[in-house]
């Protein structure tokens, strides 16, 4: 794994901080990292803020954690709880020793699924934990919307809940007990407790339990009636402190929406943490009540001509008792339908749509959903359809359609879905917001800071129409959506904080919202937190009286306010200001110090896209719980350097002086950041940003390259296809001299390829020589329906032709003329993974110059190994952009991508079984991180075999890397996950594209044969 340089922590806030951390180093077991990668790495979060922390420690252990507070007390300096890092408010960023639990803190320690419990640790991942409950048919119920990414600790500092807060609410109602430790070390429980036992155990005088305890009691006597008068009558809030719940628990009545309290005189002090955002004690075990998952849903989605008549009708369908209520408005719909990922569900939504609202409710059976949905839209749907249509041939989603509406209806058409792959599909398109959004690339981006006021749902009418007024006296605009049922909106308004004006765009906005949600009942925060972004606003939301009520309960827990000072509450001498530590500011310069090489042709160029990570962390997602390409580094090794946040991070500032001019291309960088990045593409596509991590490798490598050259086998690896040429005229020398005794040693030492990684088998008779002994082409010109080009890539003309046969054999089989034009071979592919830019972009065109005509008079092109056809697909576009590249990447498929596209499978003709057998399907990286992945599985299918798609990433060869000796344990250590899924799948034996993939398959049972590739399989089928 990374190797750490040593201590170089700077001043901090007027203090050095180097002998200090020198010391925690000495007296704590666990890790703590103090160098100026590692600090860089948590500096940011999913916010808009960056706050440079005095050190990172990897606690693993409570006593690490008490430790570690012991000695902070002592020397006061300020600590940090961090989770996942995926807060919106700032509230993980600070000026202190960041605590991550996720590194070692992070498991699910007990479920008793009776008493519907769970014991975890703070860094478990709610998606794990959800993973781990499944069997048992049980949930942790509240549901933010980064929970296969975020933390359970996390959860609880923020109080968090999720797009079905109607049905669950927020976290404080499960937190059942938590294992806390103290700013002083000490370490204790806090839950549920009587008000005669805080009495006992209040001693404003004794220790720091003690001082609690008597803070609580005074809260409880002297201010409830203000706590109770001040809070907003609103299930959503979590600004400020938890007094709200406290205080009606101590009375015995409901909350907001309605949640018992239970009987009064009882409190439980483990809830009074939930949204204090660390400031009070740190959880190091939590447990959480259990909720029944539910036993199917089923989904509506109602159509509006205009966003304010969708908020007008929140309110009546409330009373439906729906599990959520979201909606989506006509400026994300709009883009929705420009998606390539969102247009095809965005289509289905009839003219005239500008807003709608996903309505879901949770139900015993199928029965029960369509009964449920029915009464909703009779009611809300004008003219409402008793039996679901068909709107078209291919689709089991239902449209209901109206037909005169009475004065009260407002929706102009209504979706129906209640399966599982027709709800997916509807809320594919509802979470299309945040990667529309986050996509932007210029200098102002959709700013998170105001982005989550919570209004009573009837005053939502209003509330848009006053904010919209607000957005336009800044001349700026947002889109509105998310949790409409509960009123909260997600509202990003569009601002560029690199400018003055921005600041006070960011000030303006947020002052003058916090007003309007006051006036309407509501709070600054009903999701994301107070954090930097609305800790301020605290005072204005709860006046003068409360404010001071905050400090001193802050105080009575962290006597010296060390646990994550600023947030929530501040000190007069302190103030915490939405405007400061902003990631981009009036300040902020940016300079790569090079002319970029590719092809950005992004808004802001290659700058924007170095800028475009905002943080939320979906590249930190775990195999296990999440599936998809991104980020397979992260998932073997859980280090926030090896995730695609951490390099885009680090890169950026790189470029923008936080680190020292010129970082970036240096030993160190290259070897500590980028060295692990394999080029998946995974996070092109499963990034919500679509940071495009390859393509800013091959940008910096090439960069390094040019400033210190390269060695011999990073050489020999981007010109493989000399190798491979020589190695097919040796055969079958050339694969036995590596098999002599002592020869894979000797190549480990001299140039670093791992000895234990099997070597590619060269053979004699090349693909192009099988195509040219035949004959050429057996599918006459003139008859064919269409006429394919079959590159003859490097690995399969060399290492494997039987795909090549095999892709011939099918494409002619479904009267496809064939040719394998002379002057073509390497498609650069090597040279422009291991950052030879020039060399790839000469490939490039020398390939072009042979293509472009064919293309032009009709050819297609045709790549059996999927990275080399997705150079052409899109590399080349970098690399040389122009009509001719672009015409050829139109053109250019893998083998079952053609047969699926083009159609040609109605001309094929199969085996009624083609296989008893099974199969597992594990796709290649690069054609998942360009939506072509799923054209084999069809096609296969469709040949009559039985496929179980892997959800699976890079299977870790990723080309050379695999074989070089100092990323072998990577390698090996992504592979597992793959080789997990495979065990773990139907299939009974597995299939794959690429030659890497198959590769790595192939080393799992060392002996086995290459698994086949799909294109192999569809020729065994044919007749």
């Amino acid at each position: 794994m990374q190797q750490y340089s040593t201590n170089d922590v700077e001043e901090s806030n007027g203090t050095d901080w180097t002998e200090p951390i020198t010391e925690l180093e000495r007296r704590v077991d666990c890790e703590v990292r103090a160098d100026s990668y590692s600090r860089h790495l948590y500096a940011t979060d999913a916010s808009a803020y960056e706050v440079l922390p005095i050190a990172v420690a990897l606690p693993e252990s409570t006593a690490d954690v008490s430790e570690i507070l012991e000695y902070a007390s002592e020397r006061g300096m300020p600590v940090l709880p961090r989770g996942g890092g995926t807060s919106l408010a700032g509230q993980t960023v600070n000026r202190a020793v960041v605590l991550d639990f996720t590194r070692h803190m992070n498991d699910v320690l007990e479920v008793d699924p009776d008493g519907r419990t769970a014991t975890v640790q703070p860094g478990t991942i709610l998606g794990t934990l959800n993973e781990t409950l499944s069997p048992h048919d049980l949930k942790f119920a509240p549901d933010p919307a980064w929970g296969d990414k975020s933390a359970i600790g996390g959860a609880i500092g923020n109080n968090s809940t999720g797009s079905h807060s109607l049905a669950y609410g927020k976290t404080d109602a499960y937190v059942e007990s938590a294992e806390v430790v103290l700013a002083d070390g000490t370490v204790t429980e806090f839950g549920e407790v009587t008000l005669a036992e805080i009495d006992e155990r209040a001693d404003p005088d004794g220790d720091l339990e003690n001082r609690i305890y008597a803070e609580v009691r005074r809260i409880l006597e002297e201010e409830s009636d203000r706590i109770e008068e001040a809070y907003p009558d609103l299930e959503r809030n979590v600004s400020g402190y938890n007094l709200d719940r406290l205080v009606a628990e101590a009375r015995g009545d409901p909350l907001p929406g309605g949640e018992d309290t239970g009987e009064a005189g009882t409190v439980n002090l483990a809830r009074l943490l939930a949204g204090s955002e660390g400031t009070l004690a740190i959880v190091t075990e939590a447990t959480l009540s259990l909720e029944p998952v539910p036993e199917t849903k089923a989904v509506s989605l109602l159509c509006y001509r205009s966003l304010h008549d969708a908020m007008c009708d929140v309110q009546p369908i409330l009373e439906y008792e729906p599990a959520a209520v979201e909606v989506l408005d006509g400026v994300l719909l709009e883009r929705a339908r420009d998606s390539a990922e969102f247009g095809p569900v965005a289509e289905r939504l009839p003219d005239g749509t500008n807003a709608v609202l996903f309505v879901e409710f949770y139900a015993d059976d199928g029965d029960h959903g369509d009964v449920q949905v029915s009464a909703l839209l009779a009611d809300r749907c004008p003219g409402v359809l008793t039996q679901r249509e068909s709107p078209a041939a291919d689709s089991s989603i239902g449209s209901v359609h109206g037909s005169t509406a009475r004065p009260t209806e407002r929706a102009i058409d209504a979706l129906w879905a209640n399966t599982e792959d027709e709800r997916n599909a509807f809320w594919k398109l509802r979470k299309s917001g945040l990667p529309i959004l986050l996509s932007r690339t210029t200098d102002e981006k959709h700013v998170s800071f105001i982005e989550d006021t919570a209004v009573p749902p009837a005053k939502l009418p209003e509330f848009v129409e006053r904010f919209e007024a607000i957005l336009e006296s800044y001349d700026t605009y947002a889109s509105f959506y998310a949790h409409a049922g509960p009123g909260v909106l997600h509202v990003r308004p569009l601002v560029n904080t690199k400018t003055d004006v921005g600041l006070e765009q960011l000030h303006g906005i947020a002052d003058e919202v916090t007003d309007l949600v006051i006036d309407l009942g509501g709070s600054v925060s009903g999701e994301h937190g107070d954090g930097r972004a609305r800790t301020q606003w605290n005072r204005k939301l709860y006046g003068e009286e409360l404010w001071e009520t905050f400090k001193g309960l802050k105080t009575a827990f962290d006597p010296d306010w060390i646990l994550n000072p600023g947030q929530v509450v501040f000190r007069e001498d302190d103030p915490t200001d939405l405007r400061e530590h902003l990631r981009f500011d009036p300040d902020y310069e940016f300079d790569a110090g090079f002319e970029p090489e590719l092809e950005w042709a992004n808004d802001n160029g290659f700058q924007g896209m170095v800028e475009l990570c905002h943080g939320c962390g979906g590249c930190r997602g775990e195999q296990s719980t999440t599936g998809g390409v991104m980020c397979p580094t992260y998932r073997a090794s859980r280090e926030e350097i090896t995730a695609t946040r951490g390099r885009a991070n680090a890169l950026r500032q790189a470029m923008s002086g936080d680190l020292e001019q010129g970082e970036a291309v240096s030993d160190e960088f290259v070897e500590e950041v980028l060295d692990l990045c394999i080029g998946c593409k995974g996070c092109a596509v499963d990034c919500p940003s679509e940071v495009d991590m390859a393509k800013l490798k091959a940008e910096i490598t090439h960069e390094y390259h040019e400033q210190n050259g390269a060695s011999l086998r990073d050489h020999l690896f981007a010109n493989v296809a000399t190798l491979s040429r020589w190695g097919s005229r040796l055969a079958p020398l050339s694969n036995v001299l590596p098999k002599l005794p002592g020869a894979r040693r000797a190549l480990e030492a001299t140039i670093g390829v791992d000895a234990d990684r099997p070597l590619p088998t060269f053979h004699r008779v090349t693909f192009r020589d099988w195509f040219e002994a035949r004959g050429g082409a057996r599918i006459d010109e003139d008859d064919a329906v269409r006429k394919a080009i079959v590159y003859p890539d490097t690995y399969t003309n060399y290492n494997s032709p039987a795909v090549g046969k095999a892709t011939v054999r099918v494409l002619e089989a479904a009267n496809v003329h064939v040719a394998v034009p002379d002057g073509l071979g390497d498609t650069g592919r090597p040279a422009f993974s291991k950052g030879f830019l020039d060399r790839a972009r000469d490939t490039a065109e020398e390939n072009l110059a042979t293509l472009a005509p064919r293309v032009e008079v009709g050819w297609d092109v045709v790549v059996a190994e999927p990275s080399d056809a997705v150079m052409l697909q899109s590399d080349y576009r970098d690399l040389i952009p122009g009509d001719a590249t672009d015409r050829l990447a139109e053109v250019t498929y893998g083998p079952c991508e053609y047969v699926d596209a083009a159609g040609l499978e109605a001309a094929l003709e199969f085996d009624e079984e083609p296989s008893p057998e099974p199969i597992a399907y594990h796709g290649h990286c690069h054609q998942k991180a360009t939506l072509t992945d799923h054209h084999a599985v069809s096609v296969l299918r469709r040949a009559g075999y039985e496929v179980d798609p892997l959800d699976s990433g890079c299977c870790g060869m990723a080309g050379s890397f695999g074989y070089e000796a100092e990323h072998a344990s990577m390698s090996d250590a992504i592979a597992s996950i793959l080789y997990d899924q495979v065990d773990d799948s139907d299939g009974e034996r597995v299939v794959a594209p690429g030659a890497s993939c198959r590769t790595q398959l192939e080393n799992r049972s060392r002996g086995a044969d290459q698994p086949p590739t799909p294109i192999e399989l569809l020729a065994d089928a044919l007749e």
